[in-house]
């Protein structure tokens, strides 16, 4: 697919025309919960799309999809489309879009392959470096060495600090910063079972940027929001923490760094497949540039988070927001990450 990247400026928005009742012929499911480690922030978000979609008149029914597993294929019976609202595995790995396309039930977001990919950090990475976009440096953490042999090798390839995480979660739930031999011994012996990799510490500015895809390709690129944390990385426990992040947006990087957080973040949407809309993180670093770390194929929809935050100084209003998800359902979805 042939893409034109937009760069959206505050005062000018890209044009979304409001939601109407008369657009449904059926409610919105709108699938939420789950079982994953980011539960919390999923009913959060499925909580706020289900209140800000019954205030303009737009009925809605709403699945848990940990609570309601067992009746989820009957009750997305009669349904317009399924809303996604729901992040981490089980939801955002592939798995919930398989059974929706098995179905052939609408749904908002990417499709199976892209959400498998962009879940796995590792495999993603690869993708997104081999499309030219800057990446730090990484490896697999072996689950079967001895943990100070394997502590070693990965300073070797990475250096200290560095930092340690799953393979597979959301949030930056799992994430270590190890600044010696001794807390990175104990990061991989703490881990147990858990799929890890250890990747390079970039120090810099911690950047998300917004991706909103229009069905005929066009991307837009939100303006980049920065999240200034007391620890220097956006750790889970900075965005759980009550005033534990300072957010600017736009980010306060030089134009020549917006200009590569737009062009590579845009390039990653499209290595990796996504579809509709995504949020990539980077580091802005003023010797290293622009560093992806991974891509949020469903980023969190509370009415303060970080799309809704960029959304709102490109000029869209929530509500507008919600419509470019809802409309983005009918999305092509044949076509998968580039080189997969």
């Amino acid at each position: 697919m042939t893409s034109t990247y937009v760069l959206q400026k505050k005062g000018k928005p890209m044009h979304i025309e409001p939601l109407s009742p008369d657009e449904f012929t059926a409610p919105i499911t709108v699938i939420t919960g789950g079982w994953s480690h980011e539960r919390d922030r999923s009913l959060l978000s499925g909580h706020t799309v289900v209140n800000a979609l019954t205030g303009l008149g737009i009925r809605t029914r709403t699945i848990d999809l940990h609570s309601d597993r067992d009746t989820l294929v009957t009750s997305l019976q009669g349904s317009e489309l399924a809303f996604l609202a729901i992040a981490g595995r089980g939801g955002e790995d592939g798995a919930l879009q398989g059974l929706l396309e098995t179905l052939g039930a609408p749904y908002t977001g990417s499709g199976v392959l892209s959400s498998a990919v962009g879940m796995n950090k590792a495999v993603a990475k690869r993708l997104v470096s081999a499309a030219g976009v800057r990446v730090a440096g990484s490896t697999r953490v072996g689950l079967t060495a001895d943990a100070p042999t394997e502590a070693d090798r990965i300073a070797e390839l990475c250096g200290y600090p560095v930092i340690i995480k799953p393979v597979s979660e959301g949030g930056s739930i799992g994430l270590t910063l190890a600044r010696s031999p001794e807390e990175l011994t104990a990061a991989l012996l703490a881990a147990g079972d858990t799929d890890l990799m250890a990747e390079e510490y970039v120090s810099g500015r911690s950047i998300s940027v917004g991706i909103l895809e229009e069905r005929d390709g066009t991307v837009h690129v939100l303006p980049p929001l920065e999240t200034e944390t007391a620890e220097g990385i956006y750790s889970y426990a900075a965005k759980r923490t009550a005033g534990g992040t300072t957010y600017h947006c736009p980010a306060r990087v030089s134009a020549q760094h917006h200009e590569a957080l737009h062009r590579q973040a845009g390039t990653a949407h499209r290595a990796l497949g996504c579809r509709s809309y995504s949020r990539h993180d980077f580091v802005v670093s003023g010797t290293s540039g622009a560093v992806w770390l991974e891509v949020n194929t469903l980023p969190g929809l509370s009415r303060h988070g970080n799309l809704a935050r960029m959304a709102t100084v490109a000029g869209l209003s929530y509500e507008q927001l919600l419509a470019h998800i809802v409309r983005g359902a009918g999305t092509d979805r044949e076509s998968g990450p580039e080189g997969a």
